[in-house]
């Protein structure tokens, strides 16, 4: 991305789009009971609160009424439903680290594997988005973690806590390319979670050989642990190989959470927020909800100047259900170089 003369004024940067990840599937309801909605009806509910607090993207997870989360896909089927009814215009993005227990035999799922994880292009009604993880890696949501952020919850205790240290997130290349070629034909746009700037550049690659032809829409993780840490080297770094065409949300966990984003609306980039990501204050003296954060945003970034998108405005922005013909005409809408032609290496500027 280019930053010229005028790059931080709000005049000239998108509204901002704020994404909800309210459901935190690694927290058991009695993590934070106040906040961790169980019933159908809750969770959907959860999704207006997020919306009319100023959240127009939805990361959504589903669970069960014993407070742990589904694999069932008529589980997610009825929660995408019930947000579409409630919140028709909000973009709801389906977390792609699920698996789902087939429900003809009440078998389990193996946790991510391919085909279950394939099972997301086949929601009905269908999500604006899935995330998809680009390249297999270590997924230890706890590395950079400080003791207080989990004393108390059910990730202290010695097993969930081995678990999410050792977690390790498959993507390789064969499952990416048969991925995005399902979702793209299901007219589902592919959300890409990049967490260094080798994944961006597999991404590159499959735009560029026609695996994928559409916006490039992605998240920046960095919650360390085998992905980025949170700093502002590692976000400038990666900010400098992506196109200006593209359209980037930045995320990371816990206390970061709150400057990363202030440093991503100031350069008018998007933000994600909810306590699938952070529990606390930034003080950390109690724990703060997904509404009470979305709050937090939509203040801070208006005194920014920059007012908030709405659900519509989100869409227009994240070009939702925009699909391209050719590899070209991919490359141009999102601000690449073309692909080298005998010698010719590709060129920046189009000529006047």
């Amino acid at each position: 991305m280019n930053f010229l003369d005028g790059s931080l004024f709000p005049e000239n940067q998108d509204k901002l789009v704020i994404t909800a990840a309210p459901y935190g599937p690694e927290w058991i309801p009695s993590d934070f009971p106040e906040d961790i909605p169980v019933t159908m009806e809750a969770q959907v509910q959860k999704a207006v609160d997020c919306y009319n607090a100023g959240a127009s993207v939805l990361h959504l997870h589903v669970r069960e009424l014993d407070g742990k989360g589904s694999k069932r896909l008529s589980m997610f089927n009825e929660l995408i439903a019930g947000v579409r009814r409630a919140v028709p215009d909000m973009v709801i993005q389906v977390g792609g680290s699920i698996s789902f227990a087939p429900e003809t035999d009440g078998a389990s799922a193996k946790w991510l594997h391919d085909d279950t994880r394939h099972m997301l292009a086949e929601l009905d009604p269908k999500p604006d988005q899935v995330t998809v993880t680009v390249n297999t890696t270590q997924m230890n949501v706890l590395e950079h973690m400080e003791a207080d952020d989990i004393a108390g919850t059910s990730l202290a205790e010695p097993q969930n806590n081995a678990a999410y240290r050792e977690m390790i997130v498959p993507s390789g290349p064969g499952f990416i390319e048969e991925h995005v070629r399902r979702l793209s034909a299901a007219g589902i746009q592919s959300a890409f979670q990049f967490y260094n700037i080798n994944s961006y550049e597999t991404v590159e690659r499959l735009i560029r050989r026609g695996i994928y032809k559409g916006p490039l829409v992605m998240n920046w993780v960095a919650i360390s642990g085998g992905m980025d840490a949170p700093n502002i080297y590692n976000l400038a770094n990666f900010l400098r190989a992506i196109p200006d065409g593209a359209m980037l949300t930045v995320e990371s966990s816990m206390r970061n959470v709150l400057p990363i984003n202030m440093i991503g609306m100031a350069m008018g980039l998007h933000v994600r927020c909810g306590i699938e990501d952070n529990l606390w204050n930034q003080s950390r003296t109690e724990k703060m909800s997904t509404v009470k954060q979305i709050e937090q945003l939509v203040r801070i970034s208006r005194e920014f100047g920059r007012e908030v998108a709405h659900g519509k405005e989100a869409r227009e922005i994240l070009k939702i259900g925009v699909f391209y013909e050719t590899v070209e005409e991919t490359l141009a809408a999102n601000g690449f170089a073309p692909n080298p032609k005998g010698r010719q290496q590709g060129f920046l500027r189009r000529v006047a």
